[in-house]
């Protein structure tokens, strides 16, 4: 999902996958969400006792998939249904892309009077992220990104001019809460909850998971992934991280317990063949940042670890690395724009 961003890639403008991950298509590491139809489910007996179901659909404009294993087949399904159920209901919230969401309104009027809890929530805890990363994470560059589809759309590159007429609009220092509403003090704002909407999104959705008796499942949202339990046959979930360079490699491969791994980066979606403007943006300068091409972030939720990893393409390296050594739980893997690799302390290929 990472809710559509609508840049460009190379081979599949729907989909952001940036993690290849086994389980939803069998023992061994998937080939991601590629070239799927809009939806497809399968249930699969493994031994003599589980049943490993999983579905995968189109949500607005990115593949989201839910497999499960559990002893009842049915028990799974009605789970893996009522959790989609729910994603379907916070996107209804949560776009920017819908005309009728909240998020929509927001931007269009620059006020949303008795805004829905899940958008308070959203919005907040967005603001929170904003002030641990040192403005690293910001939800107001929308104008911006804006601007590139606009001008990319047209055969165009944006000018330093436009871009610098612009940042008066982004900071998240304009955004007002009263009560229940939501408004912005400057005409001309917007938001974009693409960079933490999806974890959160896949954080609810594997919360009903569990709370209907399906413990062991993993939830893939286009890179945002939630892993609960155990794999089929009592096996961890795996997680292969994608080379950027697309040699076919795995740089590394994560076993996962119940956690959570998210990976942003500029190789799957970005405006130019460059890849010097793509869908992350330094609301500082207004230009996508140059320092990475792939960061993974490990974190006890999926809204964490996609914040997180959204904020540590803005950053440096050595910038990222120490905040998130700051963070309780959490790990990072950087790949640079020069190739190098970078790891947090905690950094583990088991977790």
């Amino acid at each position: 999902m990472k809710i559509s961003t609508e840049a460009t890639s190379g081979c599949d403008q729907q989909r952001r996958s940036f993690l290849k991950l086994s389980g939803l298509l069998g023992l061994g590491v998937a080939t991601g969400a590629a070239l799927l139809p809009t939806e497809r489910a399968e249930a699969m007996l493994f031994g003599k006792s589980d049943y490993k179901v999983s579905r995968t659909k189109l949500v607005m404009g990115s593949f989201l998939a839910i497999t499960a294993v559990h002893s009842s087949r049915d028990q799974s399904e009605q789970a893996v249904g009522l959790a989609f159920d729910e994603v379907d209901r916070l996107c209804r919230l949560l776009s920017r892309h819908n005309s009728d969401t909240p998020v929509a309104q927001l931007n269009s009027t620059g006020s949303l009077k008795g805004a829905p809890l899940e958008v308070l929530e959203v919005v907040a805890r967005s603001l929170a992220y904003n002030r641990e990363t040192g403005g690293a994470f910001d939800i107001t560059v929308k104008p911006i990104l804006d601007l590139y589809k606009s001008r990319f759309e047209n055969g165009k590159t944006p000018t330093e001019a436009e871009i610098a007429a612009l940042l008066p609009r982004v900071g998240t220092e304009h955004i007002r809460f009263s009560g229940g509403d939501i408004s912005f003090d400057r005409a001309g704002m917007g938001i974009t909850l693409d960079g933490i909407a999806p974890g959160y999104i896949v954080d609810r959705a594997s919360e009903i998971m569990s709370r209907h008796g399906v413990v062991n499942h993993l939830i893939n949202c286009s890179g945002d992934i939630r892993a609960s339990g155990v794999a089929a046959k009592g096996k961890p979930w795996t997680v292969a991280i994608q080379d950027p360079a697309k040699h076919q490699d795995y740089p590394q491969v994560v076993s996962l317990g119940t956690g959570a791994i998210s990976t942003s980066g500029n190789y799957e979606l970005y405006y130019d063949q460059e890849k010097l403007y793509y869908h992350i943006v330094n609301g500082r300068t207004g230009h996508s940042p140059s320092f990475a091409t792939s960061v993974t972030v490990t974190a006890p939720s999926v809204m964490a670890a996609d914040a997180l990893a959204t904020s540590l393409c803005v950053l440096s390296p050595a910038q990222g690395l120490a905040l998130i050594d700051r963070q309780a739980d959490c790990s990072a893997y950087i790949i640079g724009r020069d190739g190098a690799n970078h790891r947090s302390s905690r950094w583990n290929t088991t977790t």
